[in-house]
């Protein structure tokens, strides 16, 4: 169940992410271990629901806004509109399976389709550190992949809590970053566009 919308939060900064990723990779079980300080190991999501959360990000009170799907994602109309209204992205694969991974592939292309933005936030993130005895995965193999990405790459537990507040903190400053990015560009354009207006209105036909 989705987490009630707190009073007072209307006022505060909204981060909005999403977990993408297969089945059974522990994008819930990241979530409520971020949200609740619980590991929840058999969850089932039945309504796609928005969680949020007071945080302190660089030292300015902030909320982040935490999208399940319940598996909706895998229709494609649907995915496409969750994509489009997130600014980040947590690209979750487990690293005792490989087909997991081979799936992120896939994700970082619809995502990049949607958003129509190479630089959008994104982070790769290997969940399921505990199996290290059972990793197909190296870690190689996926720091060579978020290289190919230019991203960055964490793995996670969601069952230890191992990097669950790194990898959402780390997503928000890049969704922080980019907002302020893109808020400087939209001024200078509208600073030169008022420049030139000033210049056509100075001139006079003679």
């Amino acid at each position: 169940m989705a987490a009630n919308k707190p009073k007072g939060q209307n006022n505060l900064a909204l981060h909005k992410v999403i977990t993408v990723g297969s089945t059974g990779v522990g994008k819930a079980a990241l979530t409520l271990q971020f949200m609740y300080d619980e590991f929840v190991e058999d969850y089932e999501l039945i309504k796609e629901g928005t969680y949020r959360k007071r945080v302190v990000l660089v030292g300015e009170e902030v909320q982040i806004g935490v999208l399940e799907t319940a598996g909706q994602e895998d229709y494609a109309a649907i995915r496409d509109n969750y994509f489009r209204s997130r600014e980040g992205f947590l690209c979750v694969f487990s690293i005792a399976e490989m087909e997991s991974f081979a799936a992120t592939a896939d994700f970082r292309e619809q995502i990049l389709r949607v958003k129509e933005d190479e630089n959008v936030p994104f982070l790769l993130v290997g969940n399921k550190s505990d199996l290290e005895d059972k990793r197909p995965v190296s870690v190689k193999e996926a720091k060579n992949r978020a290289d190919q990405w230019t991203v960055n790459y964490v793995e996670t537990s969601a069952k230890t809590r191992a990097n669950v507040d790194k990898v959402f903190f780390y997503l928000m400053r890049e969704i922080r970053a980019k907002k302020m990015e893109d808020s400087k560009e939209k001024n200078g354009k509208k600073k030169r566009k008022s420049s030139a207006k000033r210049i056509r209105e100075r001139c006079c036909i003679l």
